[in-house]
């Protein structure tokens, strides 16, 4: 088995353009274009696939992003993150506590939509949002640009803006403070992933 490092820190300090992507038909073809136009996390959040099918797709993913040394992490889910030999796992603030996913020894990413869960977060990197309303987040309302003034502000572990965030928009998310991002549509909806995500990283600090 692949050794994880003890916390992801180390990986995600330095990374800018996160994509939370579900299983698709050309799913290793679409990640090698997402990572040629830039992304440097990849994270695989699927929940219509059997466990059996989505530990497949796991695995494919992990083979393409170790490939291209790109971190790796599961959603949700810390004991098929485990098998897949993922770097992380990432947890909502309604599912496992991040304590209870350390149990399974990997690093854990956290969900956070307002200030005093970003004040409380225990784990080793935070996503801040939905910044803007998102159909991937159906009922969640937006918390804006002020959540993420405060991130840029008070938050004590690398934190990634999320939510709504594309090219029409995230000059915006920049400038109120945010130097890393993850998107979902931006890049999974794209007809061309690889520019899409080169236009989305280019508009970033780094």
């Amino acid at each position: 088995m692949r050794t994880r490092s003890s916390s992801p820190a180390p990986l995600l300090a330095d990374k800018h353009l996160y994509l939370v992507t579900p299983v698709r038909p050309d799913f290793a073809a679409f990640l090698e274009a997402a990572m040629r136009g830039g992304v440097d996390v990849v994270q695989v959040r699927e929940r219509s696939l059997a466990d059996g099918a989505l530990l497949e797709a796991l695995a494919e993913a992990r083979a393409v992003t170790a490939a291209n040394g790109v971190p790796f992490g599961v959603n949700d889910r810390p004991d098929l993150a485990v098998l897949a030999e993922a770097d992380f796992v990432h947890v909502g603030q309604d599912d496992i506590p991040v304590e209870a996913a350390r149990a399974f020894e990997i690093p854990v990413g956290l969900s956070t939509h307002a200030p005093e869960e970003i004040d409380a977060a225990r784990s080793d990197y935070i996503a801040v949002g939905p910044v803007y309303a998102t159909p991937t987040k159906e009922g969640r309302p937006a918390v804006g640009l002020e959540l993420v003034r405060y991130a840029a502000a008070k938050a004590k572990v690398p934190w990634f803006a999320i939510g709504g965030v594309g090219v029409s928009n995230i000059a915006d998310v920049v400038s109120a403070g945010a130097t890393r991002v993850a998107v979902v549509r931006a890049i999974v909806d794209a007809h061309d992933p690889e520019r899409a995500a080169s236009e989305l990283r280019a508009a970033l600090v780094t």
